[in-house]
């Protein structure tokens, strides 16, 4: 592959993009934060998606998380401690609309976590194929978050209502196997054979025509195309939720290792974060 440095005078940082004859590749490189995203990496990550949605000579893009440890594990802590910005949310918008929308496969491979908002990018993938090392979950309201739309409403149509209703509530961890089982992800293979595994894929998809693939693609996404309306909607509850004494308490009681005080917030509610005195 050839690592590609720029697109049309970005510079990537947070992202490594790569293409070869008819994959384009997309890693998030924050190994060390466990390729958690910021503001910054989603800003990279809809560059290089849009880029790789209108090159004609690309006919499926691969999206993982650089080293073994993580495929990306949501939005990044150390941002989240000042409070997510607007930015963010207009960013990863534009991420999730050419995963969904652009006219070829994306394809998630999953190297490790997946949890929160990085759960999320690989479910609205169109396959995903997993390391057998592979946890997939959700966190949002173990940490004071949520994403109803495309997180929640669109889990639904892959796992079904009752098991989506368990991955968000309980904030569980499931394994490879599990998340095969509840049709979460298309394959697992063991970790040294997930790269292979991941062009075997592509080089089928490739041999498809691709007019019958776009027409595919259109016709799946017609089936929940009404979620992307509701993402933009309910982001102006979430951002007003975040701003809450209730969203900051259980992002701290998360990082400090301690119970929070549920009880202090089990009053009627008013509106995301005022109640009824």
């Amino acid at each position: 592959m050839t690592q590609w440095e720029k697109v049309s005078g970005f510079e990537f940082t947070d992202i490594l993009y790569e293409k070869r004859p008819g994959v384009a590749r997309i890693t998030i490189n924050r190994p060390d934060a466990l390729n958690a995203f910021t503001t910054h990496t989603t800003k990279e990550l809809a560059v290089a998606l849009e880029d790789a949605c209108y090159d004609d000579r690309i006919g499926v893009v691969v999206l993982t998380g650089a080293g073994n440890r993580a495929f990306c594990v949501g939005g990044d802590a150390k941002e989240a401690e000042s409070g997510y910005s607007s930015e963010l949310a207009r960013h990863l918008h534009k991420v999730h609309s050419f995963i969904r929308e652009m006219p070829k496969p994306v394809v998630a491979a999953i190297n490790g976590f997946a949890i929160g908002g990085g759960q999320v990018l690989q479910q609205l993938c169109d396959l995903s194929i997993a390391s057998e090392t592979a946890k997939l979950g959700q966190a949002g309201p173990l940490v004071g978050s949520f994403d109803s739309a495309y997180g929640a409403a669109y889990l639904t149509r892959v796992v079904g209502e009752k098991k989506a209703r368990e991955i968000w509530y309980l904030c569980r961890q499931y394994t490879a196997k599990e998340a095969l089982e509840m049709g979460l992800v298309n394959a697992v293979v063991p970790p040294d054979k997930l790269e292979a595994e991941v062009d075997r894929w592509c080089v089928e998809i490739l041999e498809k025509s691709p007019g019958a693939i776009r027409g595919l693609k259109a016709a799946f996404n017609i089936m929940s195309a009404e979620i992307r309306g509701l993402e933009v909607l309910v982001s102006d509850y979430l951002w007003k939720y975040f701003a809450t004494e209730e969203a900051k308490h259980w992002k701290q009681c998360f990082w400090e290792k301690r119970k929070p005080d549920w009880q202090r917030f089990r009053r009627k509610q008013i509106f995301p974060g005022v109640y009824e005195e």
